[in-house]
């Protein structure tokens, strides 16, 4: 018996439930069909409008990037030493060519001393073997001319020509000694010049400036070990990244706009200098390279920047608000509001260039009048509409708002 009134339960609970479903969409339907519809005929939707303008518009790339100094040089040592005294500090200007750091350079000192009393003995070595050389060629001069006339053998002539080569042979070697000593000579010179370190440069400003310390003034250095850089400010670089989308539309040459937080309200000019090759493959991104004029040297390497490229500009375009842009199946479109009937009807169009909160119009052309910016989405392709108060001076003179609908 229980089961029986358990299952006549169920069923009675489903039929209900299934009767409700369909009051509920015959009521749906009849508000499609009348007065809840989104038709012209249907209930007015608030919503707001703008005017479709015309005026100049800016195709603009927006990027962040990073400043690095144009040239950055490491000054090092080349060869290990003390460091026994530093000119420059962070912040100083530098010249090319200018005297940075000095080592300690007794050791050097004392190895270009060397070399010079080496060299010394070497061209004495060479003195010598140049007479013994002479001496030589005169006995071989003589005892030719005795075997000419027969008071010498062919044996005694030899042995004076082996002598001669001899000498010869001892004059060759102590030139090549001279030689060796001046190469040794020059060698400690070229170190001990090492002991004073500069940086030059050939190309970019004349003035740089210190950027780090990495060493101070006592310690010892291991050769190669740097000790400052130096970086040119002005011009400087911005460096950007940029997807494969926007990669093909720069070019070497353009220009661009740069801004930094730590100047509100200021604009540096560049112009781009260098583009990558290739995309990087974990990032699928290129790196672009920015020339920065930078006289007052604002700007400094590892700053943050906003980067403004101009594509394109439009001088005289039709524009609509960012917010009017709607789809309806699947087409991209406009709610063109008339505001005598106030009713507003969707309008398919094609877009152009978007700078910031503005659209152009690419077609259709020469549409004008009002578009909704807010409240098209209760909007199916067209519908009454009505205007709230504070957009009510869109409304034509004379033009009052309609009564709102009974509930009868």
């Amino acid at each position: 018996m229980n089961k029986k009134l358990t299952r006549k339960n169920v069923i009675l609970i489903a039929s209900a439930v299934l009767v409700a479903v369909f009051l509920a969409w015959k009521v749906y339907q009849k508000m499609r069909s009348g007065a809840g519809g989104f038709g012209p005929g249907g209930v007015a939707v608030a919503v707001e409008v703008a005017p479709i303008t015309r005026g100049s518009l800016r195709d603009l790339g927006s990027y962040t990037g990073t400043l690095t100094a144009k040239s950055l040089v490491r000054v090092s040592a080349k060869i290990a030493g003390r460091l026994n005294r530093l000119r420059v500090d962070i912040g100083d200007s530098v010249r090319s060519g200018q005297l940075l750091a000095v080592l300690e350079d007794d050791e050097y000192r004392q190895q270009v001393i060397q070399a010079e009393a080496d060299l010394r003995v070497a061209r004495a070595n060479l003195e010598e073997a140049r007479s013994s050389l002479t001496m030589a060629e005169r006995n071989l001069e003589r005892a030719s001319a005795l075997h000419q006339s027969g008071i010498q053998s062919d044996a005694q002539l030899d042995q004076v020509t082996a002598a001669f080569e001899s000498q010869k042979a001892r004059f060759h070697v102590a030139e090549a000694q001279v030689a060796n000593r001046e190469a040794a000579l020059e060698s400690a010179r070229v170190r001990l010049s090492y002991t004073r370190i500069a940086a030059t440069w050939e190309r970019g400003r004349p003035v740089r400036y210190v950027g780090e310390r990495f060493a101070d003034e006592g310690v010892l250095l291991a050769a190669n070990s740097p000790i400052l850089s130096v970086i040119e400010l002005q011009p400087i670089t911005a460096v950007i990244h940029v997807t494969d989308r926007e990669y093909f539309r720069l070019k070497v040459g353009q220009e661009a706009a740069i801004s930094s937080s730590a100047f509100p309200g200021k604009e540096f000019s560049g112009r781009i200098v260098r583009i990558a090759p290739l995309l990087q493959e974990a990032s699928r991104q290129a790196r672009v390279e920015i020339e920065v004029d930078n006289p007052e040297h604002l700007l400094k390497p590892g700053m943050f920047v906003g980067v403004q490229i101009e594509f394109a500009r439009r001088s005289s375009a039709t524009i609509v608000p960012f917010n009017a842009l709607a789809k309806r199946n699947e087409r991209q479109g406009v709610f063109l509001a008339d505001l005598e009937k106030m009713t507003a009807r969707f309008l398919p169009v094609r877009t152009g260039v978007i700078e910031g909160n503005r659209v152009e119009i690419l077609e259709p052309a020469g549409i004008s009048g009002h578009v909704v910016v807010l409240g098209h989405y209760l909007l199916e392709t067209e519908g009454r509409i009505i205007l709230p108060e504070a957009n009510a001076g869109a409304r034509p003179a004379g033009k009052e708002a309609p009564a709102p609908r009974s509930g009868k």
